[in-house]
């Protein structure tokens, strides 16, 4: 070769341009390591991490699912080597597998993916309840909450109860009687609607969620299981401050009810339908559909149902809680009982077809003194024993009640004599070939007013039960000429 420095250059810059190829860096795939198999009911969400190392550093991330949807809750730091992806994934309704893929893209443009399996199973909307409520819970809309014994919700300890939610008792006699008890100091907050009322019923009782009829019981079946008790610290007129609520064996302390707080506050009750109950836990003493012992002013109960309860329909033992459309269909016993100088305000109101009397009004037991008041109610008395029973030391005035559907041997027996009471507004729609005398008594026709069927000027707003009452959807109010 003519020039040998010139050779020795060249190769020496083709041995550079090697060796820098040589050095280039190269970076790994990332890693993507998904989190174990899931469980999902469906329709509900769960949370998955993955994790991931990038030696490139963390560029993107993107997401594949089957049955059902998923989105990133936690992206990872762009340029992070390594570290967590939070996803949040929510099943369809098939039941079977789904899968959440993610893939991780590098800085470089490297892609990697792991799969996460889900096993979406059958949404679970029947659950147990078996024992008393020791903490703050919420049954949830569109579920069935069964109670296998009596359940108690304690002092200071707040029940909450979606719109739409159905609570069956277990069947049960004597001590083992199923209810629901509200205890002093406890809270029930049972807040349906009138598209979505909360229902208590029996286990036998075929009705789910979304429905207002009982598919396979009849509006006359009773005795199936206990009912709803709510019992406070308010003053009641009873040989003691506070004493045992009829229903609940005395061995059971959360019965005890009474107290000196008027204004005491056991929560909302609204939109509330009460089916079926009236379990007998002893000779004569059986559960109301809605017993209210010592319950205060601070409770509020609007859109009350009671169908089909072996005793009475509502029972008022003293207390000053009022309540606004109450309707009461097809009680064993008494359907509105009143005891213990209870001092609040029963407004809006229909009776059906009690078995004993439509009201069953007792005065004070005890040193204390309270008056109640009944008004605007529309009473069916069917197959009642009787209309009105008062006893001598009664406490009440009754204004804008209309009677009709009335039967032989019923009556209002008498007028109370130990307190000064205001009866007023009465009206009534007699059988044809009786007289007022026939029925109301002891000088009570006074204040009654003959009319013809439909031509009633007093009772109750009838529109207030529409849609979320069973008696109303039944067309029962229709047919008895409401």
């Amino acid at each position: 070769m003519k020039n040998p420095i010139k050779l020795f250059l060249l190769l020496a810059g083709f041995a550079l341009i090697f060796n820098s190829c040589e050095e280039e860096t190269t970076f790994s795939v990332p890693s993507v390591t998904a989190p174990s198999t899931q469980t999902a009911e469906a329709g509900t969400s769960i949370d998955l991490t993955f994790n991931f190392s990038a030696e490139a550093g963390f560029k993107t991330s993107a997401l594949v699912v089957t049955n059902g949807n998923a989105v990133v809750t936690g992206e990872a730091t762009s340029s992070a080597k390594s570290g967590t992806i939070a996803v949040s994934y929510t099943a369809g309704n098939t039941v079977g597998a789904g899968s959440v893929t993610l893939t991780v893209t590098d800085t470089e443009n490297q892609s990697g993916s792991a799969t996460a399996v889900i096993s979406v199973v059958e949404e679970q909307i029947i659950f147990s309840v078996t024992g008393n409520i020791t903490q703050n819970t919420t049954w949830e809309t569109g579920k069935v909450y069964l109670l296998e014994s009596r359940v108690s919700v304690l002092n200071g300890v707040t029940l909450t109860i979606e719109p739409g939610v159905i609570v069956k008792g277990q069947a049960g006699t004597g001590p083992n009687a199923t209810a629901l008890l509200i205890a002093r100091g406890g809270t029930l907050m049972a807040e349906g609607t009138a598209n979505s009322p909360i229902i208590f019923t029996s286990v036998a009782d075929e009705i789910m969620p979304g429905e207002v009829s009982s598919p396979n019981l009849d509006p006359d079946l009773n005795g199936l299981w206990g009912g709803l008790i709510i019992l406070g610290n308010a003053p009641i007129s009873a040989d003691a401050a506070s004493v045992q609520i009829e229903g609940i064996p005395p061995s059971d302390q959360n019965g005890l009810y009474g107290g000196t707080n008027p204004a005491d506050n056991s929560g909302v009750i609204r939109y509330v339908s009460i089916r079926h109950g009236g379990s007998n836990i002893g000779e004569g003493n059986e559960i109301n559909g809605l017993t209210l012992g010592g319950v205060g002013s601070g409770t509020v109960i609007e859109n009350i149902e009671v169908v089909a309860n072996q005793d009475d329909g509502i029972e008022w033992f003293g207390g000053t809680v009022n309540v606004t459309h109450a309707l009461v269909w097809n009680a064993g016993d008494d359907a509105i009982d009143a005891d213990q100088s209870w001092g609040g305000t029963l407004d809006n109101f229909i009776v059906v077809n009690p078995g004993d009397e439509c009201f069953e009004l007792d005065g004070p037991e005890g040193t204390l003194e309270a008056k109640y008041t009944l008004q605007n109610g529309s009473v069916y008395a069917g197959n009642a024993e009787g209309l009105v029973d008062n006893d001598a030391n009664t406490w009440v005035d009754m204004d804008g009640i209309y009677f009709f559907g009335l039967n032989a041997g019923q009556d209002f027996d008498q007028i109370p004599i130990d307190y000064v009471c205001s009866f007023m507004n009465f009206e009534v729609t007699l059988p044809e070939g009786t007289a007022v005398t026939d029925f109301f008594q002891d000088g009570s026709d006074a204040f009654v007013t003959v009319v013809n069927a439909g031509e009633n000027t007093v009772g109750a707003d009838v529109s207030a039960f529409d849609g979320w009452s069973w008696a109303a959807a039944s067309g029962a109010l229709d047919d008895t000429g409401f």
